[in-house]
């Protein structure tokens, strides 16, 4: 695939701009895993090496936070990080399992529910903080962490979003400590999910390190641009490239 100059370009541009993306607002995934697929990927491979790609920034965005770093309510950090690497562990290891036919027949619809939380996720999170929801019990904060978690490593879109969304339902209302666990717990997940899809063969390593160095870049960039986009516009963007690449998938078949 690499030995294709279009190719190249794209995957390269994909990860220039998702990791831009992350660092701004989120929604990197609506661009790797799409460009993958158009170069002939298949589907499975397409979305382990995406997400060994957009890594980096995780662990960036984490260490960009560590002063606030704050368990949300009825979590400590070490019960925080184990969940995210037994559920991170576990959604890679169902990834393994599923063929690619399958895993395509479920991608449009992943897809089209990561947009929709992107698209609400202002609303939800805006409703969450004004409600009195109080501090969840320490089991139904473990078994919502570990849900999310599963998704995260089975399937990266939507992740931010539903993580602050659990964050809030759980009491948690610093801004600041929300995403910093948020950037913690997508690191983690996403660390041992990579480490399992390496060792079931399914990332495609040329182009998962010349699309990691891209994100990384376009990562710093949109770091310092992320003022001078105003939110709105920049969030319907991205909820736009989201559906378009929902309906090329669902015609894709």
């Amino acid at each position: 695939m690499l030995n294709d100059p279009l190719n190249v370009i794209l995957l390269l541009a994909a990860a220039f701009i998702a990791g831009a993306l992350n660092a701004i607002a989120g929604g990197g995934s609506f661009l790797t895993l799409p460009a993958l697929v158009f170069t002939g990927m298949p589907p499975v491979i397409a979305n382990a090496t995406g997400t060994v790609a957009l890594l980096p920034g995780y662990v960036s965005g984490a260490l960009g936070f560590r002063e606030d770093m704050e368990a949300p309510p009825g979590l400590s950090l070490r019960s925080l990080t184990v969940l995210s690497l037994v559920g991170g562990a576990t959604g890679a290891a169902l990834l393994l399992v599923t063929d690619d036919r399958t895993f395509s027949r479920i991608v449009p619809w992943l897809l089209l529910l990561a947009t929709i939380l992107f698209a609400v996720g202002p609303i939800l999170l805006r409703r969450l903080k004004g409600s009195k929801t109080g501090h969840a019990s320490v089991g139904r904060a473990a078994a919502g962490m570990l849900a999310v978690s599963i998704y995260g490593g089975y399937f990266n879109g939507g992740l931010g979003i539903l993580l602050l969304a659990l964050f809030g339902l759980l009491g948690q209302d610093n801004l600041n400590a929300m995403n910093g666990m948020k950037n913690v717990v997508s690191a983690l997940l996403t660390a041992i999910a990579v480490a399992i899809y390496a060792w079931g063969g399914v990332v495609a390593w040329p182009q998962a390190l010349a699309m990691m160095v891209a994100a990384t870049a376009g990562g710093y960039l949109g770091a310092r641009l992320a003022r001078r986009i105003p939110a709105p516009m920049l969030r319907a963007g991205i909820v736009a490239i989201g559906l378009l690449m929902t309906t090329l998938f669902f015609l894709r078949g």
